[in-house]
């Protein structure tokens, strides 16, 4: 595995193979689909941070859905990546469909994890708070928040290690930068879906209160062609809650996505 960067983008690729390009959402790291690579070995994956997540800088400036997708485009540009398939959780899913919309002729497949067309008005003004609290120091009560109303009961009673890693993925974010991605994810609006032509998974646990299986339904409706499958006893945070059965509906479309 290396870890490059391509301007203020910080991102691990590993493996030979078609691209798989990986897409973090709020609050999260490359580090959210470190349960995939052994998974995903056949495939050449790069695991993206969005601009002021993780390692990556927060550019000058506002934060924008619109800069998210054209930074990964540059970055994808820099590494040599022409065409790959997309994989999203949560807001990355959102960067997914820009880019599916943007760039058909670069996107093989999406597959998103707890996808969201845009986010409902509760939700923004629900993030217009949470940026503010990210402000004022309270990482660790967004991080103790987004565990009790994020993860499935299913994983707080038997996943403290899941639990752990959700709390520190969210805590070691930078706070202004966290606040900004807040902000940019209330003001994200969605793409058209009928303009999004490359085939598409989208998964979702049961469980998720974050975007529930409804809101994956309906997209997965107004995506041509779209498959839309469900995890047991699994919330928000699927790619760590439930390990096993996200890695095999992965691999699968993958599979069949490359025939």
């Amino acid at each position: 595995m290396t870890t490059v960067s391509v301007g203020p983008i910080v991102a691990e690729v590993a493996g030979d193979g078609f691209p798989v390009v990986m897409i973090h959402g709020l609050g999260g790291t490359s580090n959210m689909f470190q349960p995939q690579m052994a998974a995903l070995s056949n495939y050449r994956t790069v695991r993206i941070d969005l601009p002021g997540s993780g390692r990556s800088t927060c550019p000058h400036g506002s934060l924008t859905m619109e800069s998210m997708v054209t930074a990964v485009g540059e970055t994808l540009k820099g590494i040599g990546v022409p065409r790959a398939h997309l994989v999203g959780h949560s807001m990355g899913t959102m960067v997914c469909q820009w880019l599916a919309a943007k760039s058909p002729e670069r996107v093989a497949s999406l597959t998103l994890f707890g996808a969201l067309a845009e986010p409902q008005q509760a939700t923004r003004d629900g993030l217009a708070k949470r940026a503010a609290l990210a402000r004022s120091g309270g990482l660790s009560d967004i991080a103790d928040q987004i565990v009790a109303g994020a993860l499935s009961a299913h994983t707080r009673e038997t996943a403290p290690v899941t639990v752990a890693f959700v709390r520190e993925s969210i805590t070691r974010q930078e706070p202004e930068a966290y606040a900004r991605t807040c902000e940019a994810l209330a003001k994200a609006t969605a793409v058209d879906p009928r303009r999004i032509a490359a085939p598409t998974l989208l998964i979702t646990g049961d469980d998720d209160a974050v975007n529930p299986p409804g809101v994956g339904r309906e997209l997965a409706d107004a995506i041509k062609g779209a498959a839309f499958t469900g995890l047991d006893r699994c919330g928000h945070w699927a790619t760590v809650e439930n390990v096993k059965a996200s890695n095999q509906k992965l691999v699968d479309f993958l599979r069949q996505a490359d025939r």
